[in-house]
C-alpha cells in the first residue's frame, strides 16, 4: 500500500483478533474509507459458548472487533452468515468424516463465506473491495493479480486460499503480507488496540471445545458407521484390535490404537465400507503421486509435465511434483521423491515458487508401497473378551481404541 494508491470503499472482514484489527488499521492509515465487518457463522449453545474465547469467530471476537472499530473511528457491522456457513462448511465437515475422510474447514471458509458472501454484502454497501488479516501478497501488474506467499514464512498463510474465486482476486486487499507477526503485534500495542496481546485461535470456530465426536454425533444419523465400533487391522487384514468409530482417526495417525506391536504404526487408511482402521509401518505411508478434486485455479494452468511445489499440509515445505495430467477439476500429481502422510480430504496446494497457482481436495493417494487392498476381517476373527487386552489408549479425540491382541 502506498500513499499514492487511490482512495477506496473497502470492507475489512474483523474477526477480533489482532492481525484483522492490524488490517483495519492500516487501511484507515492509507487513506481508504474503510468498515468493518464480522460474520455470525454459528449458534452456540452453553458449553460451546463458554469455550468461544479460543475460536477465531467466537461471540467474544465480536465484541472485541467492534471495540477495535470504535477506536479506529470505522462503522462495523455483524452480518448472519449462518446458513451459508452451515450449508458449505459446516455440512461438509460433517460428510467428510463420513465418508473416512479428514476435511479442512478453515479452506472451506475462506473459499466460500469469508470472502465470495462477504463480497456479496460488500456490494450493498458499495464497498470496492474486501480485505483481511491473512498473512498473504498481491502483485499486480500488467492487468493482472498475482497471489504470492507472506513476507513472513512462519505465518504465510497461503496454503488456505486455493479455493477463492479467482474472479475476486483483484477486488482483495491483505495488508499484512509483507510484515512479519512481532511487527503486528508492535503496531496494535501503539495504537492502544485490545487485541493487540490477544492469543492466536486453536479451535475449529464451530467445535471450540475441540470434541468433534460429540459435533459429529449431533449431526449424522443415529448409529452412523463413521461413528460405529469396526475393526483395526494390518496391511494384510488380520484384525489387531477394535476402535469405536473411524471418524476418530485421520491417516498418519500415531495413537489412539494401542501398543504391543514391534514398531510404531500410523493409520495407512480408512475404509468405511468395512469400518475397518488400517495400521502399518511407516514406510507404507510413503506416496509417489496424488489425485485432486475440486480443482481451482488462480492462475491460467501450466501443461501437464510442467514440474511445480505442491503443500499437503499447513506448515510443511512444499514438495517437488510433476503434474502429470490436468482436467475440468481433477489434476493427477507424482513425485520425484516419495511424500508422507498425504491424506484424502485434506488440500494439495500448487506453486510456482512464490506464487499460489491454484489448487484441489486430495481424492486419492499413490502409495509406493501399498497395503493390500482385500481386507481378511471377515475370515480373522477378533481377539476374544476373555482374552486379556490391556488398558485402551485414548485418541488424540478422546476416543478409544482397544490395543492389538
Amino acid at each position: 500500500m502506498t500513499a499514492a494508491a487511490p482512495r477506496r470503499r473497502i470492507l475489512v472482514a474483523m474477526s477480533g483478533g489482532v492481525d484483522s484489527s492490524v488490517a483495519a488499521a492500516l487501511l484507515v492509515e492509507a487513506g481508504h474509507e474503510v468498515i468493518g465487518a464480522t460474520m455470525k457463522t454459528f449458534c452456540y449453545g452453553d458449553e460451546e459458548e463458554a469455550a468461544s474465547s479460543r475460536t477465531c469467530c467466537g461471540l467474544d471476537g465480536i465484541r472485541d472487533a467492534r471495540a477495535v472499530a470504535d477506536a479506529l473511528g470505522i462503522p462495523h457491522y455483524v452480518f448472519d452468515v449462518e446458513r451459508e456457513f452451515t450449508r458449505d462448511v459446516i455440512d461438509d465437515f460433517v460428510s467428510e468424516y463420513g465418508r473416512g475422510r479428514t476435511p479442512n474447514p478453515c479452506v472451506r471458509c475462506n473459499s466460500n463465506t469469508k470472502f465470495r458472501d462477504l463480497m456479496r454484502r460488500g456490494r450493498v454497501l458499495n464497498c470496492d473491495g474486501i480485505a483481511s488479516g491473512h498473512y498473504v501478497r498481491l502483485e499486480r501488474a500488467g492487468g493482472t493479480v498475482r497471489l504470492l506467499r507472506g513476507a513472513d514464512r512462519a505465518k504465510d498463510q497461503s496454503y488456505f486460499l486455493w479455493g477463492l474465486p479467482r474472479e475476486l482476486l483483484d477486488r482483495l486487499r491483505f495488508p499484512l503480507g509483507g510484515l512479519a507477526k512481532p511487527e503486528v503485534r508492535a503496531r496494535a500495542r501503539a495504537l492502544g488496540l485490545v487485541t493487540a496481546a490477544k492469543p492466536e485461535s486453536q479451535e475449529i470456530c464451530f467445535v471450540p471445545t475441540g470434541n468433534y465426536r460429540d459435533f459429529l454425533a449431533r449431526r449424522l444419523p443415529t448409529a452412523h458407521s463413521a461413528l460405529s465400533p469396526g475393526p483395526v487391522v494390518n496391511a494384510r487384514g488380520r484384525v489387531l484390535g477394535r476402535h469405536d468409530g473411524y471418524a476418530g482417526f485421520t491417516v498418519g495417525q500415531r495413537r489412539g490404537f494401542g501398543g504391543g506391536l514391534p514398531e510404531p504404526h500410523y493409520v495407512i487408511e480408512i475404509r468405511p465400507s468395512t469400518r475397518e482402521v488400517v495400521i502399518g509401518p511407516r514406510r507404507l505411508l510413503e506416496a509417489n503421486g496424488l489425485e485432486l478434486e475440486e480443482l481451482n485455479w488462480l492462475a491460467d494452468p501450466p501443461p501437464p509435465g510442467t514440474l511445480l511445489g505442491v503443500q499437503i499440509r499447513y506448515r510443511a515445505p512444499p514438495l517437488r511434483c510433476r503434474l502429470e495430467a490436468v482436467g475440468s477439476g481433477f489434476a493427477r500429481l507424482s513425485f520425484p521423491e516419495s511424500a508422507r502422510a498425504a491424506t484424502p480430504g485434506q488440500s494439495g496446494v500448487l506453486f510456482a515458487g512464490d506464487q499460489l497457482l491454484g489448487g484441489g481436495r486430495i481424492r486419492r493417494v499413490t502409495s509406493a508401497d501399498p497395503p493390500i487392498r482385500q481386507s481378511r476381517a471377515a475370515s480373522v476373527p477378533a481377539p476374544s473378551p476373555a482374552t486379556p487386552e490391556g488398558r485402551p489408549s485414548p485418541s488424540r479425540t478422546g476416543r478409544r481404541a482397544s490395543p492389538p491382541g
